[in-house]
């Protein structure tokens, strides 16, 4: 009779364990995306107000009970209802990323018996493009118009911010080829290569992410001045900053000397009142003394 009780009670709970559940969205989830969580059992009649969401910490490398709030952009909502226990998520980031679970508090049921399995939440994104040039910092990025001279060399890379590494085109507006990579490379430019050149980015997963950019490309003339391209304006501006910078230097130290100058010339000599006249023994300024002399001590 304990056996068979035994093996009730066990059936219970591995009964118990197998219906909580959890469900999450079907679709891909994008960023800026609203998706909800559930909770829930199935075909068991313990009460669903002992069961809360956890999810796991890469940082911490455990899992963390997920709690309401609302702060900027990072906001949870949780709404319990008689048979499921909702998390709604109102604007998909990366940060919401990671496996959740639901489990419950009962005492009589403990770990691993006492949890769902774990339902994985992937958002996928991918930002603006960016295009830099070789030997160049990607802070400068590209002008929508690159001007460059007769024979120079162009190469410029295209990069984006992604949740997966994105497919990476290049084309050229009027001609038919399409270049598999991120990179464009142009050798000794002719006016044949100028045009308009443009990026398309794809997502590896999600078809509708994709992000495109253009930039157009000027050759010019042999007789042109050096400073009439990207690389000849990019000299002058930095030149021109380090003048500047130099000037100011240069102003600050002249002024602060001068300041300095000033200070240290405008402190005349002390005024010691015994310096200028006499003390004597009848005097009130005069020393305690002993001697009944009336030469002046000074």
């Amino acid at each position: 009779m304990k056996v068979l009780l035994l093996a009730a009670v066990v059936a219970l709970i591995h009964g118990s364990y197998a219906t909580l559940l959890i469900k999450g969205p079907t679709q891909p989830v994008l960023e800026g995306d609203q998706f909800t969580l559930e909770c829930l059992y199935s075909d068991s009649e313990l009460n669903i107000s002992q069961v809360h969401f956890e999810v796991f910490s890469k940082h911490m490398q455990s899992w963390r009970t997920v709690w309401e709030r609302s702060w900027c952009y990072y906001s949870m909502e949780i709404e319990r209802t008689a048979e499921s226990l909702l998390l709604s998520i109102p604007r998909a980031g990366s940060f919401y990323e990671g496996p959740y679970r639901c489990v419950s508090d009962n005492e009589n049921v403990t770990a691993p018996d006492n949890s769902s399995q774990p339902l994985a939440v992937k958002v996928y994104y991918m930002g603006e493009l960016s295009l830099s040039r070789e030997g160049y910092t990607s802070y400068l990025g590209v002008p929508q118009e690159l001007k460059v001279r007769l024979g120079d060399d162009v190469v410029v890379k295209c990069s984006a911010s992604s949740s997966e590494e994105p497919n990476y085109y290049w084309n050229k507006d009027g001609d038919d080829w399409i270049l598999p990579s991120s990179t464009l490379t142009l050798r000794k430019m002719s006016a044949m290569d100028e045009g308009q050149y443009t990026c398309i980015a794809t997502h590896p997963s999600v078809e509708s992410l994709s992000k495109k950019r253009s930039f157009s490309i000027t050759v010019l003339s042999e007789d042109a001045a050096w400073y009439e391209s990207s690389n000849g304006r990019l000299v002058l501006m930095t030149s021109a900053a380090g003048v500047s910078l130099l000037v100011f230097i240069l102003s600050m130290t002249v002024f602060l000397c001068r300041r300095a100058k000033q200070t240290k010339t405008s402190k005349g000599p002390i005024d010691d009142r015994s310096q200028k006249k006499p003390i004597y023994k009848a005097s009130v300024e005069s020393l305690p003394s002993t001697c009944a002399d009336k030469q002046p001590l000074v």
